[in-house]
């Protein structure tokens, strides 16, 4: 008996889990996350439903949203008019098998048959076929990634929330909703709740919430497109000029920062468009003597910055120079560092750290922020901080490798410090570290100004303290 429950579950293991596994860590033969500097994908699963389909239809026709319905075959087959509906309002229809059952529990054959009785349905009523996929519970079985890959597109997510128990709340799923409001992402929800494990009423919480959600995605200038329309995008996107051996670093790197910020329990200054991270901890390093006379020394309390991976590496292949970069990074930090102060105002025991710290490649760039540069203690950290820091120059610049080769002897990281009071003086009271007409006379002149500032904020960025390794 010991034996033969060992090779179901090795046979499990091999139709389904590892398979799973490697759709949601890598994203193998699956789509689950698109690019674009506006555009999110609003996906809603197990409809169509007589009582709250329409109302959803209704909610995305007000704010010209478009998303995209994965249907149970035996659900479209008892509403062909909302069906119908769909179709004829430009929404996209994917396949979501023809009962709620998973992938897992069916042989291939059942699952084919199922796949194709609700693609005929959907034919028989909108005249047309359709390409796009989504298993139930979002499980893959070995042969869906082998079959599946030719004739259908099978969708995922990059976030769910929950919406399918009424007890979570309009108040708790608008406040999930909108800390995923990003471009790019392929939001799940759900518009009915007979599924065995919901709730019949669950989406009258996901509509209220969801109404929330499109009047903020309004203004912040986002907006839901189709499903087939994101990955078109993503197919077109600067990222598909990238050899897959370094989109692979990348994806592995962004791992680790995830993990990184997980564990260190870092805060993000605006979440709903990451930039700068930051947590409060004990300076390790040598004494220094900071731009307000007081003396930073080991065991006082600073605010450790770090740039968000992710936004830097999509900065650097969507930038046309170097100066464009430059350019980019800049306002971004013009923008965070005001909201940065007023978070550390807000904190009882930032309020008393001495100074923001971070290790960088820039030279000269974070000065003109109110930064201090100083030579790091030769040593170990300062060596594995120049490796760190050469590599992701390296994936993140616009001209990779050719870069370091330029310029390896001024690719040196430095340490940045700009003392707490310096932070509330210049961001917190006046909102900016320089005034308004200064500004926009120093934007004019943009392009020959960050030419001293190439190395700028790129592989710039912050970094982590000398006790722990750096993550941007």
């Amino acid at each position: 008996m010991q034996t033969l429950l060992l090779w179901l579950f090795y046979i499990s293991s091999f139709y389904a889990f590892i398979p799973g596994l490697i759709t949601r860590i890598f994203g193998f033969r699956v789509f689950r996350k698109g690019s674009g500097e506006h555009e999110y994908a609003l996906t809603f699963d197990d409809g169509p439903d007589a009582v709250y389909t329409p109302k959803l239809l209704d909610l995305l026709k007000k704010y010209d949203a478009k998303a995209t319905f994965f249907v149970v075959g035996s659900h479209a087959e008892n509403n062909p008019e909302l069906v119908k509906r769909m179709h004829d309002e430009g929404h996209l229809i994917g396949i979501h098998n023809y009962i709620h059952k998973s992938n897992w529990l069916m042989r291939p054959a059942t699952v084919t048959k199922q796949i194709m009785k609700t693609d005929k349905i959907i034919h028989s009523i909108t005249g047309e076929r359709t390409s796009y996929y989504r298993p139930p519970w979002g499980i893959v079985n070995l042969f869906d990634l082998k079959k599946r890959g030719g004739k259908f597109k099978i969708v995922l997510w990059s976030a769910m929330f929950g919406d399918w128990r009424e007890r979570i709340g309009a108040d708790r799923l608008t406040e999930r909703i909108l800390n995923k409001l990003q471009p790019g992402e392929v939001l799940l929800l759900h518009d009915c709740g007979t599924t065995a494990g919901a709730n019949p009423d669950a989406p009258q919480q996901m509509l209220i919430a969801l109404e929330r959600v499109l009047q903020e995605a309004e203004q912040r200038g986002l907006k839901s497109i189709r499903i087939d329309e994101m990955i078109k995008a993503k197919e077109n996107a600067p990222e598909k000029k990238l050899s897959r051996g370094k989109l692979a670093v990348v994806k592995l790197w962004l791992i680790w920062e995830t993990i990184f910020h997980k564990v260190f329990r870092l805060k993000t200054v605006n979440p709903h468009d990451p930039l700068l991270h930051y947590r409060l901890r004990k300076y390790s390093g040598q004494t220094v003597e900071l731009d307000d006379g007081e003396l930073l020394q080991k065991g006082d309390k600073v605010v450790e910055l770090h740039f968000d991976n992710e936004k830097l590496f999509r900065f650097g292949i969507r930038s046309r120079s170097t100066v464009h970069l430059a350019i980019q990074m800049i306002r971004s930090m013009e923008k965070e560092l005001p909201v940065l102060a007023h978070q550390v105002m807000g904190i009882a025991n930032a309020k008393n750290a001495k100074a923001l710290y971070g290790v960088t490649m820039v030279n000269r760039g974070p000065q003109q922020f109110g930064f201090q540069v100083l030579d790091l203690k030769d040593g170990l950290f300062a060596r594995s901080s120049q490796l760190y820091l050469k590599f992701l120059l390296s994936v993140i610049h616009p001209s990779g490798q050719s870069r370091l080769k330029e310029h390896t002897q001024r690719l040196i990281p430095k340490m940045i410090l700009m003392p707490i009071s310096v932070l509330m003086e210049r961001y917190a009271e006046n909102g900016s570290h320089r005034p308004h007409h200064e500004m926009k006379r120093e934007r004019g002149n943009q392009p020959e100004q960050t030419n001293d500032n190439n190395e700028l904020s790129l592989s710039a960025s912050a970094q982590g303290l000398e006790s722990s390794t750096p993550a941007i």
